[in-house]
């Protein structure tokens, strides 16, 4: 807690860097023998769950490089592993990547190096989050949207509105709210409230859910206490939400794709939507550590991350987006409409995570930065 709370507040101080980053390697040498991963869970598959999908194995034997992963739940958690150090490669989301970049606990990549650099969609390339005067701190890996999961026997139609989460009803089955449904156990979920009162209230004259002044995030923070009445659990951990769909009554949540396909590969009776408010999302970038250990196995595992076979089969098991768009043709875990089924056209609808700062456009340098989001919302959880 207290290292991501001393990296929040550094961002704050001052999200601003000072001279041109040079990117540390010059050229590749000979692989170190290992690699060490902080990911998402469902990021790196070597096929134990289900052997159809495992891009791990190949690349080792190739490379020589053992593939060890520790996964993380939270943007918070990968952002403490690494500054606890002793990893290669993190696959950072949006609210995290910029936080690594100004603690200087990623390194500047030297994209003549990743040959498929070229192949990655223009959309991403020089995306913000990972992008800073030009220069690029990671390699984009995946993205997609949060999406609002939810029970089959209970919504026989798809519910219209994140109202079924945030606000106490009667939902089809005749049957209260309270207790049924589940939020994300992350600072960042406070943009979710964001977005749902962007639509519902437009008075606040919120424009961008993770620029908040002080009269917007304290409309964000009661919406949030209302729904600590009806969460039955906070969620950070896909796999035990995936067990309190199945086995604990839960019926609606804001989730990722990647548990609602476990589900849906279960028979069991879930399915996802995008409501009527929209969505926050996540675009993540696999960034190098300052000081890794074996700076040659993680690129060699960059250049193997954008490849279309590994981005189609990542898309595939994860729910997700691939970052290259070869990938959408072709690959038969994916299938010719996996793409679309995902959300592919949808990248300019969703309002992908990013961390907030004080310094922010829509509200005239005057918004709530992430340090607060972090003690706050840990508030809302304690019922404060």
């Amino acid at each position: 807690m207290n290292a991501f709370l001393k990296s929040c507040t550094a961002l704050t101080v001052a999200l601003t860097f000072s001279g041109q980053a040079i990117a540390q390697v010059k050229e590749l040498g000979k692989g170190e023998g290992e690699l060490n991963i902080v990911a998402w869970p469902g990021y790196i598959e070597r096929g134990e769950t289900d052997k159809n999908y495992d891009w791990v194995t190949a690349f080792e034997k190739e490379t020589g490089c053992k593939v060890n992963v520790k996964t993380a739940n939270t943007s918070d958690e990968m952002v403490s592993l690494m500054n606890e150090g002793g990893f290669d490669l993190v696959t950072a989301s949006g609210d995290a990547s910029l936080r690594l970049v100004a603690g200087k606990r990623v390194q500047p990549i030297n994209t003549d190096l990743i040959k498929s650099w070229k192949t990655v969609d223009d959309r991403l390339k020089d995306a913000p989050w990972f992008t800073v005067d030009k220069v690029h701190y990671g390699v984009p890996y995946q993205w997609g949207p949060n999406i609002l999961m939810y029970n089959t026997d209970v919504f026989k139609e798809a519910p219209k509105s994140w109202n079924v989460v945030f606000e106490e009803m009667k939902l089809p089955d005749g049957k209260s709210n309270k207790g049924r449904v589940q939020a994300y156990d992350g600072p960042i979920h406070i943009a979710d409230a964001a977005n749902y009162l962007m639509f519902h209230k437009p008075e606040l004259g919120i424009k961008d859910p993770y620029e908040l002044n002080e009269d917007q995030y304290k409309a964000a923070l009661e919406l949030l206490r209302t729904q600590r009445t009806l969460v039955g659990r906070y969620w950070h951990d896909a796999a035990i939400q995936v067990d309190d769909f199945q086995n604990e009554g839960v019926v609606a949540s804001g989730s990722w794709p990647y548990q609602v396909n476990t589900l849906v590969a279960a028979k069991k009776p879930v399915a996802s939507t995008v409501p009527e408010e929209g969505v926050t999302g996540w675009a993540d970038t696999t960034m190098m550590e300052a000081d890794a250990a074996h700076p040659n196995c993680a690129y060699m595992w960059l250049e193997h991350s954008l490849s279309p076979k590994v981005q189609g089969d990542v898309s595939s098991w994860f729910g997700s987006l691939p970052v290259v768009p070869a990938a959408c043709k072709g690959n038969e875990l994916l299938g010719g409409e996996g793409c679309k089924t995902n959300g592919y056209d949808n990248f300019e609808k969703i309002k992908f995570w990013k961390t907030p700062v004080s310094k922010c456009a829509s509200q005239n340098d005057q918004c709530v930065p992430y340090y607060r989001w972090v003690s706050d919302y840990i508030g809302v959880i304690g019922g404060r």
